[in-house]
């Protein structure tokens, strides 16, 4: 991959769950004005179909789309890979249209290393065994970032700081640490076994970016995280990774980007 580019030449994001109130469209449309890579991995839940409502899905979740296709439309490599949340799309899975493709998994040369990308559900017992009880608990999680958005309001205008009560239920409950722990090892023991340098998930919306080693060998294991709590994304760039957390403070011309291609659905512009 060529070096020395302004932009990354790679960048990878996975739940958004557009479609649904937890997500942070107008953060993730600001990122995605912020970047031109050469490929683009959506790396699953990227359309919530599980908790799909016709009368909801705004204005700014179809410009994260527009956006989406813009940046297909001017050369970068788009790959959607499936995950739990919108495995309807599965079937679909090998289907490319020029510079656009649907696939479960994807392997790519990084510069020598090969890297493996893939959601990471195929982890979770309770999606592979029971699929209801992972509904139920898809649910629960969106009722919790409903109060957490509530919260969130409360403690900004009093001037305080933003406060994740997901993230503290899962690092206090033991069996979601433990989790978590687990699916990371899963995750990149298989990778070693199968001689990846780098294992690219999503799905728990836990962004990170850590060595594992066993006594097989080693890999970097990387999650890109989501666009519900975290607002994260992974970039590769310069034979380096890098895990980003975009925040509001933009340039000029991208805020104006952002703003001229919301008008194109309406007049009415969101505050950021």
């Amino acid at each position: 991959m060529k070096t020395g580019l302004k932009y990354p030449e790679l960048v990878v994001i996975s739940d958004t769950h557009l479609g649904t109130f937890g997500c942070h469209a107008n953060k993730l449309l600001e990122y995605l004005y912020s970047i031109q890579p050469q490929i683009l991995v959506l790396n699953g839940d990227i359309i919530d179909i599980w908790q799909f409502r016709k009368k909801y899905f705004p204005k700014t979740h179809l410009a994260v789309i527009k956006r989406i296709i813009e940046l297909n439309a001017l050369g970068t490599r788009v790959v959607y890979l499936t995950g739990n949340h919108d495995e309807m799309l599965r079937k679909f899975s090998g289907t490319q249209l020029g510079n656009f493709e649907i696939s479960n998994k994807l392997v790519l040369d990084l510069d020598g290393k090969k890297a493996w990308f893939f959601h990471g559900d195929i982890f979770d017992v309770s999606i592979k065994n029971a699929k209801w009880i992972a509904s139920l608990g898809a649910i629960g999680y969106s009722l919790l970032i409903h109060l957490n958005r509530l919260l969130n309001w409360i403690l900004v205008k009093c001037g305080k700081n933003r406060y994740s009560l997901s993230n503290k239920i899962k690092h206090r409950v033991k069996n979601a640490r433990e989790f978590i722990n687990n699916f990371e090892k899963a995750a990149s023991d298989l990778a070693i076994d199968k001689g990846y340098k780098y294992v690219v998930c999503g799905h728990i919306h836990q962004p990170k970016m850590i060595r594992k080693t066993n006594v097989k060998g080693t890999c970097l294991y990387l999650n890109s995280g989501d666009w519900i709590e975290n607002f994260s994304a992974l970039e590769y760039k310069n034979k380096k990774w890098e895990l980003v957390f975009p925040t509001a403070e933009e340039s000029k011309q991208t805020r104006l980007n952002f703003l001229t291609a919301l008008t194109v659905f309406g007049n009415k512009k969101p505050k950021i």
